[in-house]
């Protein structure tokens, strides 16, 4: 069973510059059915004299059947390629980009309601899945093995080193999805733990929060009454003073229920391992599954 993404994956990339390119050379390297790329003035050419260039993402999508969307455009524009992979008819969109304005995802997400599109990001590093070599964003395919064990974080850099962790003990991954840092995003810790708890090629769940918000205290209620599976967390951001932004947009502590100890609390007190340094993921999960 897939998680987001899988066999069937025909990616989009929109936005082909320094970084999009690098990435889907990557990305294509590693086995990824990247079908179509967009970028204004380069129609009509092949990025690696492969696979069609477009104008816009709606004659893409008619064009090659493309069915998951991945943006690297830059920050004052994403909102509007958000949009058009909408329009477009795409079922997944992984937005990689950034410091996007806050006001404009207000009008991202408002425009998302009801429309069958999901969205991951954004200012995140993407999804990988091993066992389908599925690579839609940034994440560095030479640290993840095949395995058994999903991992969802707010974090990037933090995801790769959950990833090197549990490959270094030679347990591996399902899939990995950055849901991003910034206030507002679109898929939630919830969905993923939903999707990791009914994916049968997932054994155990690794989630690394941040300070900010309260994503992580929802995140614990449905892993109270929702998750079965074993879950180690890790919550970034434990030393912050109260009004310390560190890092990213999202990671400020705004309040009480923004603190790491109360994100902590919460997710002990659901059942979740909670390490006290992210350096003790990988030891974790091999003492809890073998």
């Amino acid at each position: 069973m897939s998680v987001l993404v899988g066999p069937d994956t025909r990616l989009l990339v929109q936005g082909l510059g320094r970084d999009g390119s690098f990435q889907s050379s990557r990305a294509r390297e590693y086995g990824v059915n990247m079908v179509a790329g967009v970028h204004p003035g380069r129609g009509g050419q092949k990025f690696e004299n492969a696979v069609p260039i477009f104008e816009s993402a709606s004659e893409a999508v008619d064009r090659t059947g493309a069915n998951v969307g991945v943006i690297f455009v830059p920050a004052p524009f994403a909102a509007d390629a958000i949009i058009e992979q909408v329009d477009a008819g795409l079922d997944l969109i992984v937005t990689i980009t950034e410091h996007v304005p806050v006001l404009d995802m207000v009008k991202v997400l408002a425009y998302l309601e009801g429309k069958k599109t999901r969205l991951i990001g954004p200012n995140c590093p993407g999804i990988i899945q091993p066992s389908s070599r599925v690579k839609v964003g940034i994440i560095p395919a030479n640290i993840v093995q095949e395995g058994r064990i999903g991992v969802v974080s707010r974090s990037g850099t933090l995801t790769y080193e959950a990833i090197a962790q549990l490959s270094q003990y030679g347990m591996g991954e399902s899939t990995c999805v950055g849901i991003g840092g910034d206030p507002l995003h679109g898929t939630t810790f919830t969905d993923v733990l939903e999707m990791f708890e009914n994916d049968p090629d997932t054994d155990a769940i690794v989630l690394i929060g941040e300070i900010g918000g309260t994503r992580e205290q929802s995140a614990a209620e449905f892993i109270k009454t929702g998750v079965t599976k074993p879950v180690v967390a890790a919550i970034v951001g434990q030393t912050a003073p109260p009004g310390k932004r560190m890092g990213h947009a999202g990671a400020i502590v705004t309040g009480k229920a923004a603190l790491a100890s109360e994100k902590i609390d919460a997710l002990r007190n659901a059942g979740a391992h909670v390490v006290n340094s992210p350096a003790y993921i990988g030891r974790q999960m091999r003492d809890l599954i073998g």
